[in-house]
């Protein structure tokens, strides 16, 4: 919409995506149109303002209030050591006014009274240490587990957002660095604070004229502080996000090492991790001049509320000051330095620690998870129906998937071909809602998908894909994945998907560990343990995403056998490159451009001489070649 002001009212004036209401809107009176603008102001959503920093540190407090008792304790020794601060120069003074006198107090009592102070100290310190520590590693797993918890059930858009590497670092490192940082902070602040506190306590306590020429020091102080936190707070946002374009690019050149090496990119790639490392260091180094700028600073007035302090306590040292009070308020005032630096370089750090963890937090409360339903079920039948769906991805023209209608049988074996980029992937992504039609429906038993629960609707499949994924465990844990462990029918998936051999040669048998996403097992190996996987699982609808495309012969043969007892009684959806893998199909489904253009048995879209006939064509003239 376009704004036009008015003299009092500005008025929002419809553009040309409303005809019917911007013509009624140029005709109707002045104070119409104030009404209509007004309803429209109220029905627009308000930018949100920035929060206030005890605001943005109360929205991790949920995270670190099952901690009470650490911050209690962190307090309590905080508050003490504090208040042993000015008990030096307490002691200072009556040492210089009193302990020349001969038999003042007995000279015993000096290392006793430093002594009892420092450890007293010591004891302080190391109680608020430990609180502090107890209170930010139970924060960090609370954090972590919230993060973890979204993470999994998060809407599938996220992952196509953002990086691995990104989501990884804010998980792990963030946390981790930000929650140490801002805990360690926001202690040292309550330490710090209270420290000036007692320390101008006794400051008043001894000469209050002086005093207020101490506290002339923390106005400017304050405005130094707000206003280099701030270019620190962007500085550390455009850091993180130069650190995760670092991360990526080594995620990337970890993934595609072979392919970096076989293309002699390896300068290239060096250039890029170059550029991104000098661009975050230049930003450590606008991090560190902000920084640091604080400490001179804080300093420099604090010299010049000392050089007042002394020229005043000289003009009033005629009125019966002693040299034991003078000495004890400028040792006080001297010990006010450090905390009022800590104060000043605290800034930086809290902002720091805010940053690495609020993006957690907006990981946690902005991401929005996968919607859910409530039907379930605990095995169906396998009857499948896609109802005139429509499918396009973000950013991309043209829809993936158009108009696609198409009944499955229970049991049926559904063979889904066409050219690259036809749509087949996306239909059967669609069936576990890893991909949402943005037009009609799809219905598993008659019941429409966005209405079951997703635990119940994805029990009933089991997917074997060219993109084969294992974790990092033991083999039976990797074919058991997300069920109950049971040896024998982990032993029983993997013979029947022709792995037994395999297991005998293991040196400890299903309990080994297969490594990095199995990549120390050949491709026929980690495609049947997939195959063991689905058998496990024993689901009534199975999904096979051109499991054999990338097989030699021998290994294909055992894959195949593998699949043919694994389809048994199952409803099966086959996508598959090698045309002549199908022909056991009841159903050959062809689809070109997102829609369906064909569908008959092997024999019938052979002898309608169509699409599949001249795929089929060119698929044979292929294997004829590489024969």
């Amino acid at each position: 919409m376009q704004a036009r002001a008015g003299k009092t009212t500005a008025l929002i004036i419809p553009d040309s995506r409303w005809p019917s209401v911007s013509f009624w809107f140029q005709k109707v009176s002045r104070p119409a149109q104030i009404i209509f603008t007004a309803a429209l102001h109220l029905s627009l959503p308000t930018p949100t303002p920035p929060l206030s920093l005890p605001r943005r540190i109360g929205r991790l407090w949920p995270y670190f209030r099952h901690a009470k008792g650490g911050v209690l304790l962190a307090f309590v020794g905080t508050i003490v050591a504090a208040l042993t601060e000015p008990a030096i120069p307490a002691l200072l003074k009556a040492l210089l006014d009193q302990g020349f006198s001969t038999d003042a107090f007995p000279l015993w009592m000096v290392p006793a009274a430093l002594m009892g102070l420092f450890a007293l100290r010591g004891v302080a310190t190391f109680l608020s240490n430990y609180g502090l520590n107890h209170t930010a590693t139970h924060g960090m797993v609370a954090l972590r587990r919230a993060m973890f918890e979204r993470l999994n059930l998060a809407d599938l858009t996220l992952f196509a957002e953002q990086s691995a590497s990104k989501l990884s670092n804010t998980l792990v490192y963030e946390v981790q660095s930000g929650t140490t940082v801002l805990v360690g902070a926001l202690l040292t602040t309550v330490r710090t604070v209270l420290t000036i506190v007692a320390l101008l306590g006794y400051l008043l306590y001894l000469n209050w004229q002086l005093t207020l020429i101490v506290l002339l020091l923390f106005p400017p102080l304050a405005w130094v502080m707000r206003l280099l936190s701030k270019r620190l707070y962007h500085i550390a946002r455009s850091s993180q996000h130069a650190t995760d374009e670092l991360a990526y690019v080594v995620e990337e050149n970890v993934l595609a090492h072979k392919m970096v090496r076989l293309h002699g990119a390896q300068q290239q790639q060096a250039e890029r991790f170059e550029q991104l490392s000098s661009s975050l260091r230049r930003l450590a180094m606008k991090a560190t001049i902000a920084g640091s700028a604080m400490t001179p600073l804080s300093q420099l007035l604090a010299a010049a509320a000392l050089s007042a302090v002394i020229m005043v306590a000289l003009w009033q040292s005629g009125s019966g000051a002693t040299v034991g009070g003078f000495v004890g308020f400028v040792t006080a005032m001297l010990m006010l330095i450090t905390p009022i630096r800590q104060l000043a370089d605290i800034a930086g750090t809290i902002t720091r620690g805010l940053v690495a963890l609020e993006r957690g937090l907006d990981l946690i409360e902005q991401t929005r998870a996968q919607p859910d339903g409530t039907h379930h079920a605990e095995r169906t039948q396998g009857q499948i129906e896609f109802d005139q769906v429509s499918v396009r991805y973000a950013g991309k023209d043209g829809f993936a998937l158009s108009q696609v209608t198409l009944s499955v049988r229970p049991g049926e074996v559904l063979a889904l071909v066409g050219p690259s980029g036809s749509g087949k992937t996306t239909l059967v992504n669609l069936l576990p809602r890893f991909v949402e039609p943005h037009q009609g429906e799809v219905r598993l038993d008659g019941v429409p998908l966005p209405q079951w629960a997703l635990p119940a609707l994805r029990a009933q499949f089991a997917m074997v894909s060219q993109d084969v994924v294992m974790l990092n465990g033991t083999l039976a844990a990797n074919v058991a994945l997300g069920q109950a462990m049971d040896e024998t029918r982990v032993l029983a998936a993997l013979q029947s998907a022709n792995l037994g051999e395999l297991v005998d040669k293991l040196p400890q048998g299903v309990h080994s560990l297969v490594g990095h996403n199995a990549t120390e097992l050949s491709g026929g190996q980690r495609q049947r343990l997939a195959i063991a996987r689905a058998i496990y699982k024993n689901a009534p609808i199975l999904i096979l995403d051109e499991a054999t495309s990338a097989l030699d012969n021998e290994s294909e043969r055992l894959v195949q056998d593998a699949l043919a007892r694994l389809m048994v009684g199952r409803t099966t959806l086959i996508i598959a490159h090698r045309l002549s893998t199908i022909e056991h199909a009841d159903r050959v489904v062809v689809l070109a451009d997102g829609r369906i253009v064909e569908q008959g048995s092997h024999a019938e879209l052979l002898a309608a001489n169509g699409l599949f006939a001249r795929l089929k064509a060119q698929a044979q003239g292929r294997d004829s070649l590489e024969g």
